[in-house]
This record gives C-alpha cells, structure tokens and sequence, in this order.
C-alpha cells in the first residue's frame, strides 16, 4: 500500500521534476532508490539469522562497529553465511528501533555523496544524493510500521 500510495507517485514526480527543472534523467537513480526501498524493507529482519537461542559462554555478542558492519553490509554477511563461513560472535540486536534507523540514514547519505557526488554541488545533485536516504528510510520505517514497533 505504501509503494503504490506514495513511493511510485513520488518516485514519477521525482523523475519529471529531475528532467523538466534539471534536465537531467533521473530514470537510472529512481530505480537504484526503489532498490534500496524494497531492500530497506527487509534490512532489519536480515541480521536476526545470526542470533543465536543458546548462548553461550564461548560466543560473545558482536562489538559496536560488529552490529553496525552486520545492519549496514547485511547481504554480505548472509551470503557468507550460506557460503559456509562461520563468523565469531552473535547479535542479540534485531534493529527494530529508531536509532538504527537514524544510523542507516546517515550510512545512505554517505552512500549518497559517493554515488552521486559531483563537484560543484548543484541543486539537482543535492536531490539524488538525499533521495537515496529519503526512499531507504522510508522502506525501514514501513517495516518498523508493520512489525508494530512504531
């Protein structure tokens, strides 16, 4: 309901105001943030496949920048995982909370300026740079929406 009440409408906005204010063609980064919108949906469900139900006294629970790598670069931490690649450590964290939402929105714009970066910063550079945050946040907020949590 979301995606077809207000991601698409935004995301055809975002491209005609792209080329007729801008003109330049934004189809490429509106399907990379619909991406990131659908991926952002399932983000804080991913890390839970290495909780684990037993703990115990020979796993320890990942560091700070261990849960953090694991909510950021969550496919490559399964795609280890169904390689067969066992990684020390455990997270009790499932990222269903507001903190990590602010954390991925600020690892997104990051992820913005490397991507979509161009100096002189124009207008029209600011916009694809925060669209990438925008759509990421709002994919974990409907999640955060449907588990409850918000």
């Amino acid at each position: 309901m979301v995606f077809a009440c207000i991601v698409v409408p935004a995301s055809l906005f975002y491209v005609v105001a792209s080329i007729w204010y801008f003109g330049k063609n934004a189809i490429s980064s509106m399907l990379l943030v619909l991406i990131v919108f659908i991926y952002s949906n399932f983000l804080p469900d991913l890390p839970s496949i290495y909780r684990k139900r037993n703990h115990s006294d020979e796993t320890k629970n990942l560091a700070l920048y261990g849960s953090l790598a694991l909510l950021y670069f969550a496919p490559i931490f399964v795609w280890l995982m169904f390689s067969g690649i066992k990684l020390k450590g455990n997270t009790t964290e499932t990222f269903h909370d507001f903190k990590s939402v602010a954390l991925y929105g600020v690892f997104l714009v990051l992820c913005g300026f490397l991507l979509f970066g161009e100096f002189p910063f124009s207008t029209g550079n600011i916009f694809e740079i925060f669209s990438l945050s925008l759509y990421g946040i709002a994919g974990y907020l409907t999640h955060l929406k449907v588990d409850k949590v918000w």
